[in-house]
Formats: C-alpha cells, structure tokens, sequence
C-alpha cells in the first residue's frame, strides 16, 4: 500500500475535501471475511456506515466493483488507517493538532472497544484507528440518509409488481439451484374443482417455487426458476386464478405435447448448468415440485422421489426428508410425519445433468392435504422447510 493512499481516496470520492494532512500510517486495518458477510454488514460492524465515502473507500482499497461479493475467508482492507499510538496523544501520534477530529477519533475507538469489536482501547495496546471518513469527507452524508443501506438481487424472475429482493448475506454463494415448478402453459397438472374456483396444479406449485426462489436469493444463491410466469408473482390468496401464459426460461412457449414439455424444461436446466459449471459453479441441485392427484380420501404427506442410482439426489431428498420430519415434531406434535423417500425413473430425474429431487406437496383432491397448500402461510411454511432441507440453513 503507498504512502497517503487513503488520503488520495478521499480526494476523488469525496463529494467535499476536508485538507488534513496527517503523518503516514502504519498500516490499514484488515479483516477476515467469514461465510455470510456481504460488504454493508462488515462495514456495519466497524461503524463506517455513518459516511457514504467509506463504502467507495472500501471498494477502492481491495480492487473491487460494487457487485464483486465478499468470499469467504479472504481477507480484505478496511478504510481504517492504524497508528502506533505513542502514549502522549493523539495528536501528537498522528501529527495534527486539531483538538476535535483527536476527540473524534478517541470516540471512534472507543465505540469500537465499546461493541467488543477491537478489544482494548488504543492507551493499552498502542493501536489507534483512525477511519476514512474523519480525516477525508467533511461533505460525505451519513449512509441512513442518503446512500442505499440495502443490497438487492438482479434477477429475472418476477415476484410482484415493485418487489425486491434484498440479499440478506452470502452464506449461499456459489451454490446453484434449479427449481422446475411442475406443468404449466398448456398444461395446468392435477385439478380440483372446489366451489366454483377450479385448483389447479401448476399455480400452487409455482407459488411455493417463487418462495423457495426467494430464500434461496436472500441468501446468496444463483437460482433459475425454469418455468416463469412473467404476471405471476408471489400471492397471498387461497384461491389461486389459472392462466395459460407460462413459459420456459431460455426456451420460450411451453409445448402441449408432454414428451416435448419434458425435454424442453430438461434442455434449459442442462443448457443453464453448463455456463454455470463454464463460470466455476461447483455445486448444483435441480428441485422439481409438483402437486399430487389420487383418490379423495388418500392424505399423504410430502414426499420425494429421487433416480435410481443417484446417491446425490437421494441424499438430497432425505436431508429435505428429515427437515420435515423435525418440523412436524414441532408443529405437528398430535401425529407422525410418513412422507416417503424413494427411486423413481421419471424423465427430469434422469435426464437433468445436476443432482435432483422430485418433492410432491400434497393430494390435491383431498380436502384434508389442501389446507397445507391453500393458506399462503402454508405455502411459505413449505418454501421454509424446503430451503432448509436443500441448504442445512435455518429461516432466521
């Protein structure tokens, strides 16, 4: 690092240059990033979102753009300057004479030595930090009030009208997931006629896809939703409206014919997996969830389907297994969970390249199973216990 770096950031990125010429620092302050840290909660920990300038700083200092990632244990330079204190004063260690940024930069340490963050004050351990924003941006506006505090997702699956999603940490990065929501365009799946409102498959297996997609993005995962609907985001009613406008994503209308439905969905979750394999994706899953039809008095629980020979889907599918097992012991402590885990050569299975599991949410003609899908706090529940199940991740 060249002497008076940090100074020479705050020249270009400052929107106000506050000339304080100080003695060159020992070092800059360094951290180790661990799974799930994005940029604004290490920032955060440090107390340098109190100034915009410090974000730029911090992008500026490890060579990086606003949508590189953090990756876990790297370890990364913070706008934090270090001084060896020389236990008269602080403005005699950084050779400025300028009584308030001293008693600004005391309560800075102090804050930090507060929050457990450094932990002794710099008149023990002889290091005083000395932030970017103190000595470089006088006219740098606190981040709460005016620079985003939130990171969002670029994605091209649509939620609703106006919905964002906010990336809530990166413990998820590099992970693939490939969700196959069953049916739709033409082909609506299994359908239930309850009242004068027509159930259908397709647009409750959505539902629950588009909030599993969501967990998964807010977690810092690469996620393809293969069948998108470009209308239909996340809904809260029970009653779900059919439409026939679905498409396949890469691949455009969905085909009436089944075979061709099938090959269609697969050839997008092949075709995605290479470029992500090509950009260094290693670890990919394919989730294809459907709604059940059979007999109306058969209740069934969820349960999952993986293909023959493949260990990977199968432990997939019984850690997903498990997951909802837990859950009922929780919350459905008056009986047993009895959802099954078994082979089946069903064409997704055996053609996508990825490891995948096949979940079915329920018996769409049984009175009983279709309260697990109708109240939208269920479908979310479903979502929950699914991206547990896939990540080993809790819903916090």
């Amino acid at each position: 690092m060249k002497r008076g770096l940090l100074f020479f950031l705050g020249i270009i990125i400052c929107s106000s240059i506050h000339a304080v010429e100080l003695n060159p620092p020992t070092s800059y302050a360094k951290v180790k990033a661990k799974s799930g840290d994005a940029v604004f909660k290490l920032l955060r920990k440090y107390h340098l979102m109190e100034a915009s300038c410090n974000i730029d700083a911090f992008y500026s200092l490890n060579n990086m753009s606003k949508s590189d990632p953090l990756l876990a244990n790297k370890t990364y330079q913070l706008p934090i300057a270090i001084y060896q204190y020389n236990g008269t004063s602080i403005r005699s260690t950084i050779g400025n004479n300028d009584w308030d940024l001293a008693v600004s930069i005391q309560t800075y340490n102090e804050k930090l030595r507060d929050a457990k963050v450094k932990p002794t004050i710099y008149r023990e351990d002889k290091i005083l930090y000395v932030p970017h924003h103190l000595v470089n941006c006088e006219g740098s506006v606190p981040v709460t009030a005016s620079a985003p505090t939130k990171e969002y997702v670029k994605t091209d699956i649509f939620f609703g009208t106006g919905e964002k999603i906010e990336k809530k940490s990166n413990v998820l990065q590099g992970k693939v997931y490939y969700i196959i929501s069953g049916h739709g365009g033409p082909d609506p799946g299994a359908m239930k006629k309850k009242g004068n409102h027509q159930l259908c498959e397709d647009e409750y297996a959505y539902d629950v896809s588009l909030r599993l997609a969501k967990n998964l993005l807010e977690e810092g995962a690469t996620v393809h939703m293969i069948i998108q609907d470009k209308n239909d985001g996340i809904r809260e009613e029970q009653l779900l409206k059919m439409d026939r406008d679905e498409i396949c994503k890469d691949k455009g209308a969905i085909p009436l014919n089944q075979k061709k439905r099938l090959q269609q969905r697969v050839s997008s979750v092949n075709g995605l997996y290479k470029k992500e394999k090509s950009n260094g994706k290693t670890q990919h899953t394919v989730i294809a969830i459907h709604v059940d039809s059979r007999s109306v008095g058969q209740k069934q629980d969820v349960f999952f389907y993986y293909s023959p020979g493949s260990r990977t889907g199968k432990k997939i599918a019984n850690n997903i297994q498990n997951t909802f097992r837990k859950k009922y012991q929780v919350h459905r402590k008056n009986r047993n969970y009895t959802g099954t885990v078994t082979s089946r050569g069903l064409y997704v299975l055996r053609k996508t390249n990825p490891p995948a599991v096949y979940v079915e949410l329920a018996n769409i003609q049984n009175t009983s199973d279709q309260k697990r899908i109708l109240p939208a706090s269920n479908r979310q529940a479903l979502a929950n216990w699914l991206y547990e199940g896939l990540t080993g991740q809790t819903i916090k």
